[in-house]
């Protein structure tokens, strides 16, 4: 279950660098990467705050795209 973000755009936009928003978040720079990366799902509310930071709706920044298979 593939989740897509848009956080290194979004974080761009802000003009901070993955370390500044792993500070604002309260987590690593090193989670800031995974998650820009896909190769971690960040909680619920990590990425309430990552939205709140950014000042745009969860959906903004975050998609899930259902597998064709899933349904089977």
């Amino acid at each position: 279950m593939p989740l897509y973000n848009r956080l290194k755009e979004y974080r761009a936009r802000l003009g901070v660098n993955q370390q500044e928003m792993g500070a604002l978040a309260g987590v690593s720079r090193q989670t800031i990467s995974q998650i820009e990366r896909g190769d971690y799902s960040p909680s619920v509310t990590l990425a309430l705050k990552i939205a709140k930071i950014c000042q745009v709706s969860v959906e903004d920044i975050f998609s899930y795209e259902e597998d064709e298979n899933d349904g089977e």
